[in-house]
This record gives C-alpha cells, structure tokens and sequence, in this order.
C-alpha cells in the first residue's frame, strides 16, 4: 500500500499484539500511524503461541475423557484441525482490514532504519516522527551437538508436525514446557522432559510439586537437574546423551529453553537505541528508549513475555508517544501457566523469612466449589504485611487464571486482606479461596493481645450502654 503522506506521526514496527495494540491506539487518537510487518499481522500468540497451544490443552483435556468413555485414542488429524479452525476464527480481528478499518496503515515488507526520522521498506522510503519497536521474540533453537535438525522443533514449528510423536523429548522446564509436555503425553505420546534445574523454577515450590505430580499421572517422564550434552542418530530415531551418562530415546525433540529478541536487521545502531547484553531493547517505565523518538513494547524488551503485557505496555508507549504524555508501566504483572492444575500468580508470592511478610494459605479441600467438583488437591496463598496489605500470591486449581484477577487488582490497588474479606463474594466458585485467605488473616489479626483487648473494652462499653436504665414511657415530670 502507497504511504500517501511523506512523513509519519508513528511508525510501528511488527504486527503482533504490541504491534497492533499501540498502533490502534495511536490511531485512535488521530495520529497518522503506518504498521509494517514482514510475514503476518497476529504475531506468535495467535499463530504459534496462545490460541494454538491453549486449544491443544483443551482438545488433550476433551481426549483423556472420550479415552476414558471409549478407550480408543483421539484421532491427531482432528485435533490439528480444531487448532487450525481456531486460529482461523480469531485471525479477522488481527487482520490487515480490521487495522486499516481502525485508521492504521499496513505495509508489509522488512523494514530497517537508516538514520533519525527515515526507514526503509524493501527500497520504499519511510520518513516519521516516532517509532514503536514490536518484533517480539523467536523460540532459541541453539542446537544440540549431533541432533539431526530435522529431529527438532520449537514452540513455533511444532505445529508443523502432521503426525503425532510416539516418542517426544522436552528439553526445558517452563511453562511452554510442561503445557505442552502434559498436551501430547495425554494425546498419547510418550514425553520425557529433561530440565537444567526443576520444572516451573519461577513458581513457588509447592506449586510446582502439584504440576510435577499431575504431569507423572498422565505419564510425563521428568528428569530434573540434568543437561543434554549431545546427540546421535539411531535406527529408530534420536538417542540424547546427558551428562549424567544416561540417555532418552526419542523421535521429535522439542527445544524449550528461552525465547530470543527480534531486534538483527533493525539497524537500531543508526538510531541510537541501546540494547541489553542479551539483545534485547532496553526501555524505561515509560517504555521510552534511549532515543526518546523511539519507543518499544513486547517480548523484544526485556520485559516478562506475556501476550496481555505486552498489549499494555504498548498503549502506554503509543499514548506517551502521539500526546506527550508520562505514563509510567505498572510493576504488577499476573502470569498462568495453563496445564492442569493452572498456576496462576502475581506479585511476591514467597515470604521474605524476616517478620514483615506472612503467607495465608488456603487449601482447596475447604473450598466449597473443589469439593463439588472433586478437584480439591490446589490451594490459594496470599502474600500479606503486618498489617494486611496484599503484596501477591499463588493460586493452583481448575481456572486459577480467572482467580487470579481480583488478587491482582488487589496488588495493583495497594488493597489489604480487610477490603477482600469485606466484599460479598458469589457462593460456591474457585475464588472463594482468595476470600476465606483474607478472612483468615484478618481474624487472626482480630486475634492479636492488642485486637482482642479493643474488642473486648468494646463489648463491654456495649454492653454497660444497653443495660443503663432507661425511663419508662409518660413517667418524665411537667413543668
């Protein structure tokens, strides 16, 4: 498409969420916006990320019922078409047409920057004001030595497999992981994880420990604190060799180990935007780069890689950037780790061992809602201060992401476990076991020598004020 306008207002670079979230914001607000994007506006959520791997868990969770019922496997051709379907139902609201229908130009070609204010588009000439850097991240496909490379694939290119993997190793440990290592183990592969330190490192143990268990039960093989040191072809397939000097026989590895920014090729150099020893954009909490022209949102910083973060921060980057304004990026990032049992969490979610933080623990055996649907092995635990401030927590159990959003308000609010336990919650649900942690440390609070020395002065000045005599009706003397 022509740009008919020789200059720009802002220049977004990458059409994924933070592509497309900043330029329909900056769009929105009258700005003339041109989105360039190399292959397809949706970016890794919608193609390789999120809408896949969240449809696989589901049709993996729908196969290990109808398996149950019928004890035939689930047909892999069907579940690769229900992704597909899925992506193909979401794909309109990311489209080319739906920016354009919002005020934003779409160019696609590789873009690169040539000095101050000028792009280049395959030969094309961009001239612009500011700029939002959105590239993202690629899957790290460092290859292990003497792997066949057509034996390997990443979280983008496993979608590319037409048949299910008898045999499937999972190097890595996190939460693309153990999502992906509990989908095709209960579709029916058999799935070896090898993991560098323990799985879900980031999580508080007791969470992790309830993943790790459900994942042994759909007969995930987790081989934890151990490292690949090479590979060799065998007649039947790939036998990894580890430092230990064990080995795992395998057909598909998958390379799960980090994600890497998308920044070769920008000639960010000629602009003056300074990237981190691991190649990622360095950015302010205004999301502002040392250009103050250019800004950045997304996995292409060194930001937590999450879909709805990087959607967030690029609104803030396209409002500082089209009105001047200083919007700062909040600190409270929430996260879920989508396998069954979810964890979900945000903020602090371990106690700082000193007397300043407590947790409030809530096992799902006295959560109403866990009862009646027989899934009671998760908890809830809330981080809280002195003097009742939420600071963050862990929720495991069936939709602890939908759990999580009161807690991260709660966060994000400065709110304490008073303002929870005060709200009248809907009867019986999941998020009663946020509720009855905050009723929980409130009354131990209640509980404390001073508490319950106010409380009784109070009940006792109460009781003293209903006992006083009162005079009877008509008996008062005239004047």
């Amino acid at each position: 498409m022509a740009v008919e306008n020789p200059i720009v207002d802002l220049l977004v670079v990458g059409g994924g969420t933070a592509g497309i979230v900043g330029a329909k914001t900056a769009a929105g607000f009258g700005a003339q916006t041109l989105l360039v994007e190399q292959a397809r506006t949706g970016g890794d959520c919608l193609w390789t990320g999120c809408v896949p791997s969240k449809t696989l868990l589901s049709a993996a969770e729908h196969a290990t019922t109808a398996r149950a019922l019928t004890g035939r496997p689930p047909e892999f051709a069907a579940v690769r078409k229900r992704i597909f379907a899925a992506i193909n139902t979401i794909e309109p609201v990311d489209s080319p047409e739906a920016l354009e229908a919002a005020g934003v130009e779409v160019l696609k070609g590789a873009l690169t920057f040539r000095s101050p204010g000028v792009a280049e588009v395959d030969g094309r000439t961009i001239r612009f004001r500011q700029a939002l850097i959105a590239t993202g991240g690629a899957p790290v496909s460092t290859g292990i030595p003497g792997l066949d490379p057509g034996a390997a694939v990443t979280s983008d290119t496993i979608w590319e497999l037409d048949t299910l993997p008898r045999r499937l190793a999972i190097v890595g440990g996190g939460p693309i992981a153990c999502e992906l290592g509990q989908a095709f183990a209960r579709l029916g592969s058999k799935v070896t994880m090898i993991v560098r330190s323990r799985i879900l490192s980031k999580e508080d143990p007791d969470a992790a420990d309830l993943v790790r268990e459900s994942l042994a039960s759909d007969g995930v093989r987790i081989l934890e604190n151990a490292t690949v040191e090479n590979a060799v072809t065998t007649d039947s397939g790939s036998r990894l060799l580890l430092a230990d000097g064990a080995s795992v026989d395998t057909d598909t590895v998958l390379l799960a180990t980090g994600r890497a920014p998308r920044t070769a090729g920008l000639g960010l150099e000629r602009i003056g935007v300074g990237l981190d020893k691991a190649g990622q954009v360095i950015t302010d909490t205004r999301m502002m780069t040392s250009n103050p022209h250019i800004w950045a949102a997304g996995d292409v910083t060194a930001n937590p890689q999450f879909t709805h973060l990087a959607g967030v921060h690029a609104s803030v980057a396209a409002s500082n950037a089209v009105l001047g304004l200083k919007r700062q990026v909040s600190s409270t990032v929430p996260r879920v780790t989508f396998t069954s049992p979810e964890v979900a969490a945000v903020g602090l979610t371990t106690p700082d061992g000193g007397l300043q933080h407590r947790a409030r623990t809530v096992r799902h055996t006295h959560v109403d809602r866990a009862v009646t649907e027989d899934s009671t092995g998760g908890f809830t635990r809330l981080i809280v201060d002195r003097r009742g401030k939420i600071l963050g927590g862990t929720i495991v159990g069936p939709r602890a992401g939908e759990s999580l959003a009161e807690l991260t308000l709660a966060v994000q609010r400065g709110m304490t476990t008073s303002d929870i336990a005060g709200t009248t919650h809907p009867y019986p649900t999941f998020s009663d076991g946020v509720w009855n942690a905050a009723v929980a440390d409130v009354r131990e609070r209640l509980a404390s020598p001073i508490m319950r020395g106010a409380m009784a002065g109070l009940v006792w000045f109460r009781r003293r004020w209903l006992d006083r005599p009162v005079p009877r009706l008509g008996t008062g003397s005239r004047r």
